[in-house]
């Protein structure tokens, strides 16, 4: 990582140059703005990162959930700056590895607390970071179950259920989640075992839109945690997930919209005697989405039989795979600074460097119809499973990390 003190700029920026949006105009925090960022003078591809903003979001979140502890979700964004800012927030984390617990153990973060919720695991990860301090893992079949009790006796439990996670950008129940009706079982099983049954979780999925998915999802757990205390199960802990959506080309309804149906169920598990001890929330996009930029630069420009084209030196592969998972879909804002005096516009289609044509990152941009070789892109909400993701395909560089 590269810390940029200030902002002095190295070179003349044109008074006039024009900002033109392709979609909104203020999802742009004031340290983020393309005017401030074109001081940066340093070779593109680099995310442009802003730390106030991330702890902002954790404290306005921990304001919207009073009770609820957040396990930031580390494979988010594990830049170890992201991850030392929110653990002196007060943030726990959400790991799903061995390697991301090291990271948090770095950062000042405390193992113990620590959710280790992939729902399946490497044995030898998971004796290891038992050995390091972490108890709290996630199973979401009998075969994980026995893992767990191989490689961390008598460790506490998580079920994972699946839920409908339909209203979410990103569904993740295709993958992991046991059936309802299986859970009650599956918590015996982990008894049997001799590991602790602590609760349940699940998922709604990621970028969710839909405000009362968690409280649905809640309410639908209410007959497995009353049957699991009537055995004896009482549950100590209940992860309600991540999927707060957070804000690219368009707002977001107030978090307090997806927080308030939620704080109400749990309010009904608390007067039936079922709310456990320890509430958990995953968020991950909410808290980094909105905290950085990618910088790119412009390489090429074409006209295609299907319009104009745009090349830039970062692509889905090397920092944004959200983009090639939604081939091309995915809503990022993008914006240019050209500094040449015409105001006319025109619709792009946004490419990455290397030779894939899924390497595309948007299509149907608006931007200032002269844009050529040479200017700068700069792509707005991408703190979030961006450069995470990314590789050098085609020796392409992941970006630089650059404290603003």
């Amino acid at each position: 990582m590269t810390a940029v003190p200030g902002l002095a700029p190295s070179r003349a920026l044109i008074p006039a140059a024009r900002e033109l949006r392709s979609d909104v105009l203020d999802a742009w925090p004031g340290p983020l703005r393309p005017d401030r960022l074109d001081h940066i003078n340093r070779p593109t591809p680099f995310l442009a990162l802003h730390l106030p903003a991330i702890a902002a979001r954790a404290e306005h979140i921990q304001a919207a959930v009073p009770g609820i502890e957040l396990c930031y979700a580390v494979k988010c964004l594990p830049d170890p700056s992201v991850l030392a800012t929110l653990a002196a927030a007060g943030v726990s984390f959400e790991i799903a590895s061995f390697a991301e617990l090291e990271l948090v153990n770095d950062a000042g973060g405390t193992p113990a607390r620590v959710s280790y919720s992939n729902p399946v695991k490497p044995i030898g990860q998971i004796a290891a970071a038992y050995a390091a301090g972490c108890g709290l893992f996630v199973a979401d079949g009998p075969n994980e179950l026995s893992k767990l009790a191989a490689a961390a006796p008598g460790c506490s439990v998580l079920l994972r259920v699946k839920v409908d996670d339909r209203a979410s950008a990103f569904p993740l129940s295709s993958k992991f989640g046991a059936p309802l009706d299986h859970a009650l079982a599956l918590l015996r099983h982990a008894r049997d075992l001799g590991l602790d049954p602590a609760g349940l979780t699940f998922h709604v999925g990621s970028q969710c839109s839909e405000p009362e998915a968690w409280a649905h999802a809640i309410d639908a757990l209410t007959p497995i945690l009353a049957a699991a205390a009537d055995e004896g199960m009482p549950a100590s802990v209940l992860d309600i997930g991540g999927g707060f959506p957070a804000r690219y080309d368009a707002p977001t309804p107030p978090l307090e919209q997806f927080t308030q149906p939620m704080l109400a169920s749990l309010a009904r598990l608390d007067a039936e005697g079922l709310l456990p001890g320890r509430v958990l929330a995953e968020p991950g996009r909410a808290l980094v989405a909105e905290s950085a930029v990618l910088v790119t630069t412009v390489i090429g420009r074409e006209s295609r039989q299907d319009g104009e084209w745009l090349y830039v030196d970062c692509g889905a592969y090397n920092g944004l795979m959200e983009a090639a998972q939604t081939h091309g879909r995915w809503p990022y804002p993008m914006r240019t600074r050209t500094g040449r005096p015409s105001d006319a516009t025109a619709t792009f289609t946004v490419t990455g460097p290397t030779c894939d044509s899924s390497d595309t990152l948007r299509r149907a941009v608006t931007l200032p119809a002269d844009v050529a070789a040479g200017d700068r892109l700069y792509v707005g909400a991408a703190g979030a499973y961006s450069i995470a993701y990314g590789a050098a395909f085609n020796g392409f560089p992941v970006p630089d990390t650059v404290l603003v």
